[in-house]
C-alpha cells in the first residue's frame, strides 16, 4: 500500500521499515505462551513523533466525546475506542500500517505474510475503570486463530495505569469464547483463570515496549488510577490467507460489514479495508 507523503523525517521512516532482531526462542515463547512483550520496538523519538497525532485523532473521533466517566458504562468505562485511524491520517498510517511491525506480527504467526484486520486506539481515561478478561477473536468472522494484537503504548505504563495482563497458555484452553467483553466475561473467566491455574502475567510496559498476543488469548488491565490518560495504539494483524467464515454472533456480523466489507463467507479477506502490510513472497 502506499501513503500520502508526510512532513515524517527519512531515518523515522527507516526505522520503521527496519526488522526488528526477532530470535527462534523469542517466537517459541509467544507460541506457548500466547503472548510477548518486547522491548525497544520502538525508539522513544518515533514514539514521541506520533503519540500528538493518534491522540488528537483519538479525543477527535471519540465516539462518546463530552461524557463523563461516570456517565459511561463498563465498556465505555474501560478505555476510549477509536478504530481505524491509518484511515483518517497519512502520519498516523506511517506507524500503524509499517513494516517493522507487520514483520514481527508474520514472524510471530509463522504466516507468508500479514494483512491489517483494523486498528484501534485505546486511551484509559485518568481514573478510568479496569477492562474485564476477554478474548478478542470473539468479535472476529475469521476461520482460523492465526490473528495477533499488537499492543504499542506511547508512553510508559505503569501498574498504576493498568497495562494488559495475559493469560499463560490461555490461547489452547478454549475458555471464553463465546462471552462478550463485560461483567460476565470477567466473572466467568476470572473463575476459569484460578480454577485452571492459569499463571497471570502482569508488568507494567517501558517506552519503546511492545506486547503481541494471539486473538485467542485471555487478557485484561486493571483500572487508571492516576489522573493521566493510558494512551495505546493497537494493530490487529491477521494471516495474510485469513478466510472469512460465516458470523457466529451479531460481534461478527458487524465486524464483517465494519473491517472486511463485501467479503463472502469461504472467501480471503482482501477488502480494500484490509491491505497486505508485509509478505514474504
Amino acid at each position: 500500500m502506499s501513503i500520502a507523503e508526510t512532513s515524517t523525517p527519512a531515518h523515522i521512516l527507516e526505522e520503521l521499515s527496519t526488522p526488528y532482531s526477532l530470535t527462534e526462542s523469542l517466537v517459541r515463547q509467544f507460541r506457548e505462551n500466547g503472548f510477548i512483550k518486547l522491548s525497544n520496538v520502538l525508539s522513544l523519538e518515533v514514539i514521541a513523533w506520533y503519540q500528538r497525532e493518534i491522540t488528537d485523532l483519538t479525543f477527535e473521533y471519540d465516539p462518546e466525546k463530552g461524557t463523563k466517566l461516570e456517565d459511561k458504562d463498563l465498556y465505555g468505562r474501560a478505555f476510549i475506542q477509536v478504530g481505524n485511524l491509518w484511515e483518517k491520517s497519512a502520519m498516523a498510517a506511517e506507524l500503524i500500517c509499517c513494516r517493522r511491525l507487520a514483520r514481527l506480527a508474520t514472524e510471530l504467526l509463522g504466516t507468508v505474510g500479514a494483512r491489517m484486520y483494523h486498528d484501534q486506539a485505546l486511551y484509559k481515561e485518568g481514573s478510568g475503570g479496569m477492562t474485564p478478561w476477554h478474548v478478542d477473536q470473539q468479535y472476529w468472522p475469521m476461520a482460523a486463530g492465526n490473528s495477533v494484537t499488537a499492543w504499542i503504548p506511547l508512553q510508559q505504563v505503569p501498574l498504576e495505569m493498568g497495562p494488559l495482563a495475559f493469560g499463560k497458555g490461555s490461547h489452547l484452553r478454549h475458555i471464553g469464547r463465546d462471552l462478550e467483553i463485560g461483567e460476565q466475561s470477567e466473572r466467568v473467566i476470572k473463575a476459569a483463570v484460578k480454577r485452571n491455574k492459569i499463571v497471570e502475567f502482569y508488568e507494567p510496559y517501558e517506552l519503546g515496549d511492545v506486547s503481541f498476543h494471539y486473538g485467542w488469548t485471555l487478557h485484561r488491565a486493571g483500572p487508571n488510577t492516576t489522573d493521566t490518560p493510558r494512551n495505546v495504539q493497537t494493530v490487529i494483524y491477521m494471516d495474510e490467507e485469513m478466510i472469512l467464515r460465516e458470523p457466529r454472533n451479531e460481534n461478527q456480523r458487524r465486524d464483517r460489514d465494519n473491517f472486511s466489507p463485501g467479503i463472502q463467507a469461504g472467501k480471503v479477506m482482501a477488502s480494500a479495508k484490509n491491505p497486505v502490510l508485509y509478505s514474504t513472497r
